[in-house]
């Protein structure tokens, strides 16, 4: 069983969720929010297994160019440039398809590995990271889900918005946790994560965090008769915990309200298998 959790905006507390819940239903946690993760400040896991993730780059051969510029044309990123004399590479462009080898007449091209940042993996937990300076961060999301394929059940962590990284984070996810907080800005992203989940049809509830008393969430929802998985109030205490780098249900009246997710999600997940 895969659970997604998204947002459709940074700050709601997609974090939170996942990490709460993947121990009160003592799920793995798989952090895909690879360009600035942080579940690991919560859950605190121990001997992690790092490993390189790497992307291919063409190498042109100056000798065997010709000058055709058949890769030019085929590059559907435009991570190639010609020139008078040569060919230059971008290669942060490079989505390494390796359509410009394929292309190449001469056989002037060549490929190599170049990392782009690694994925650690420890007991029940596993997280990408992405390098500085590097664009994306959707291959580090395709190879950390195939490398955690032995959990058995696991929440991922998605990164905030509905960029492509989303969509490779929610690809083949059973379940969907939409994370919001009710605001107007909260609501106005929701409607885009509600959008993208719809489309890729995937069943899903939603998460209010901060939750401070009925308001323009509540309506939405209602009116869209999208289930609603439960709320997590707004205090000072849930602050500073979270500041401590602590899970929210250390303290027994989070912890209730977890329960009560935990409850919600299992009858979602039940209706959903009959």
């Amino acid at each position: 069983m895969d659970i997604v959790v998204l947002s459709g905006k940074g700050g709601t507390g997609k974090t939170t969720v996942a990490t709460n819940l993947s121990k009160v239903m003592s799920y793995a946690y798989v952090d895909c929010d690879v360009e600035e993760p942080n579940g690991y400040i919560f859950l605190k896991p121990e001997k992690s297994t790092a490993m390189d993730v790497t992307l291919k780059n063409p190498v042109i051969d100056s000798g065997k160019c010709v000058h055709c510029h058949a890769c030019v044309t085929s590059c559907e990123y435009n991570a190639l440039v010609g020139l008078l004399d040569k060919i230059m590479l971008f290669e942060e462009l490079c989505h390494g398809c390796g359509a410009c080898q394929l292309v190449c007449k001469a056989d002037a091209m060549t490929e190599i590995e170049r990392p782009i940042g690694e994925i650690r993996i420890s007991e029940g937990f596993a997280m990408g990271l992405l390098n500085l300076k590097e664009p994306m961060g959707g291959p580090i999301i395709s190879d950390l889900k195939e490398k955690t394929n032995h959990f058995k059940n696991r929440f991922i962590d998605a990164p905030p918005g509905t960029s492509c990284s989303v969509v490779k984070s929610v690809e083949g996810s059973d379940f969907a946790i939409l994370v919001t907080e009710p605001t107007t800005f909260g609501l106005h992203d929701l409607i885009k994560a509600v959008e993208l989940i719809e489309m890729m049809k995937i069943p899903y509830g939603v998460i209010i965090n901060r939750y401070d008393g009925y308001s323009l969430m509540d309506e939405y929802l209602e009116h869209k008769n999208i289930l609603c998985l439960g709320n997590i109030p707004f205090s000072r205490k849930a602050a500073k915990l979270y500041s401590e780098g602590s899970l929210l249900i250390e303290d027994d009246s989070y912890k209730n309200h977890f329960m009560i997710i935990k409850k919600n999600l299992e009858d979602a997940l039940e209706r959903r298998s009959l």
